[in-house]
């Protein structure tokens, strides 16, 4: 298939560029180019808000009489989206960026004043370390501290993750099921100490009711030889305190009132 587009040219053997006619054209001729917006901006005649990234038409010119270090610098006008207002800005090679001109407002930016702050103090402390080599010597002093101090701290953030890499997943589950055995173990001993000291309170109370009405019944009867009663009576009191201290629990589960009545 034969190409499409001929871009080549035929030149006959006797051709002489010297004899073309040369185009005069104006020294700061404007250019027609398509580029993007580099920033956001907010048109100063309609209020629109051009987003960076926006494509549009401009016309390309050289700034005579300014240059940065034999870079050439560039203007660009071009108009506005809404309105048609003319808009101009130019490079801005020193700083690697652009700058609106006429038409106009460069939306804020928080990052370029950032930049801006930093590079203040880089220009403030080269202006101190100018004429001054112990500025210069205690300023290096600290760039070095820090330096260290930073090495330091990856070294442990190092160390920290490998330790923690070493630690495996079975060995995690392990230390949680011995943590929450041991804290079960304990809820259990506290609730059976709880237990035994509300048994050994409430046996102690019917001791000392079963005392009571030992002693009411006492006053109520009267038995025909006081000396013989008193004895059985006593013996009858200390087997029962006996019993009931020795085994509170087995007592209060066991001790019916036909089991009291026998003893008598």
């Amino acid at each position: 298939m034969g190409e499409r587009k001929v871009l080549n040219k035929y030149y006959p053997p006797d051709f002489d560029p010297s004899k073309l006619p040369r185009a005069r054209r104006p020294k700061n001729q404007q250019i027609k180019v398509r580029m993007m917006l580099p920033m956001s901006i907010r048109c100063n005649t309609c209020g629109n808000y051009i987003y960076k990234g926006t494509k549009f038409n401009s016309r390309k010119e050289d700034v005579i009489g300014e240059t940065y270090l034999g870079i050439q610098i560039f203007r660009f006008y071009f108009k506005c989206t809404k309105c048609s207002a003319e808009l101009a800005m130019k490079t801005d090679p020193q700083n690697s960026d652009y700058v609106v001109e006429s038409g106009a407002t460069r939306n804020f930016e928080p990052w370029r004043e950032q930049d801006e702050v930093v590079e203040n103090e880089k220009r403030k402390r080269e202006a101190e370390e100018m004429g001054d080599a112990m500025k210069s010597l205690e300023n290096r002093t600290l760039d070095s501290k820090r330096e260290m101090d930073i090495l330091a701290a990856l070294d442990e953030m190092k160390s920290m993750r490998s330790r923690h890499a070493t630690v495996s997943v079975d060995a995690m589950l392990e230390a949680l099921q011995r943590t929450s055995a041991a804290k079960e173990k304990k809820l259990e001993e506290e609730d059976e100490a709880l237990i035994k000291s509300i048994v050994f309170h409430t046996s102690k109370d019917f001791v000392r009711r079963i005392e009571v009405e030992d002693s009411e019944d006492e006053e109520d009867l009267s038995p025909p030889s006081a000396g013989d009663d008193e004895s059985v009576n006593r013996t009858l009191k200390r087997k029962l305190s006996e019993d009931f201290l020795d085994k509170p629990t087995d007592s209060l589960t066991e001790a019916t009132s036909s089991d009291i009545l026998s003893h008598f």
